[in-house]
């Protein structure tokens, strides 16, 4: 028995190569993430390994378009092809372009402080930078003005709780975000103030980001500083103050919450009246 030959239509290689590479941005893009978070190689490559991908997931993206154009135009097969690609490169690419909005708007800074004048010094974890990250001194007043400009809301919090309570609260919020602690170090009355330095991870790629808070007894209570830097690159995105903001609010929480240590309650003293047993009555 014959059978009729029928001919399929052609694929548009348009559609087929923009989705090759949008496959392979996907799998750059993750391999860079994997590269950051294990600690397998330094930031650097990582970085330029995600910038390879996000400019392949560009050209996937242009690819996918002229598919598009192709296809309607000539009829060809391959329309699932280039939506695929074109899905890909969109999420690839949805992210940095929201970054890229925000970088637009914010100062090129990537040390913030809530005390610019007197700011809280890394010491445990100045020792674990390498020589190409960024240094650990403030930038100055430079970027202190950067700073306010930008970030004016960013401050220390002051507090009528004791240093000592202040200091719980702080490592309570930070254990709670799960930060690696580096140091902790809790206030001495008259000798020494409350330190803690954490390493902090960013949602995504998981950079490295540095924290160190500094707890002072005042006359009425205590003050809390913190600092927060990138160790890698001249901007942050807004990264570092969002952290200090979040940090200070949920550390002013924490203080609120805690219960505060009641006195023992005294007896109230017994009245003494005429004509109990026990007692003598005064002479006429």
């Amino acid at each position: 028995m014959a059978r009729r030959y029928i001919p399929s239509e052609p694929t548009s290689r348009l559609a087929i190569w923009a989705r090759r590479m949008a496959g392979f941005a996907f799998l750059a893009t993750f391999l860079a993430v994997v590269i950051v978070r294990s600690g397998l190689l330094e930031n650097r490559p990582a970085l330029a390994t995600f910038g390879g991908a996000l400019s392949l997931a560009v050209v996937a993206l242009v690819l996918a378009l002229s598919a598009f154009v192709v296809i309607w135009m000539e009829g060809l097969a391959g329309l699932g092809a280039a939506v695929t690609a074109m899905v890909v490169s969109l999420a690839l690419l949805a992210y940095p372009a929201y970054l890229g909005i925000k970088a637009y708007r914010l100062p090129w800074i990537y040390d913030i402080t809530t005390d610019p004048i007197d700011p809280p010094r890394y010491e445990a974890l100045a020792r674990l930078r390498v020589r190409d990250a960024n240094p650990t001194t403030y930038a100055g007043l430079y970027a202190a003005d950067q700073q306010r400009s930008a970030y004016p809301d960013v401050g220390p919090l002051g507090t009528n709780a004791t240093a000592q309570a202040a200091y719980d609260a702080a490592l309570a919020v930070v254990n709670k975000r799960r930060w690696r602690v580096v140091d902790a170090r809790p206030p001495q009355a008259g000798r020494r103030e409350g330190r803690i330095e954490a390493v902090a991870r960013t949602p995504i790629m998981g950079f490295r980001d540095d924290v160190v808070i500094r707890v002072r007894a005042e006359t009425d209570g205590a003050r809390i500083d913190a600092r927060s830097s990138s160790r890698y690159g001249a901007f942050d995105f807004g990264t570092n103050a969002a952290r200090v903001r979040g940090l200070m609010n949920d550390i002013e929480d924490a203080i609120r919450a805690q219960k505060p240590e009641r006195p023992p309650a005294q007896e109230p003293a017994k009245k003494s009246g005429p004509g109990k047993k026990g007692q003598r009555k005064p002479k006429s």
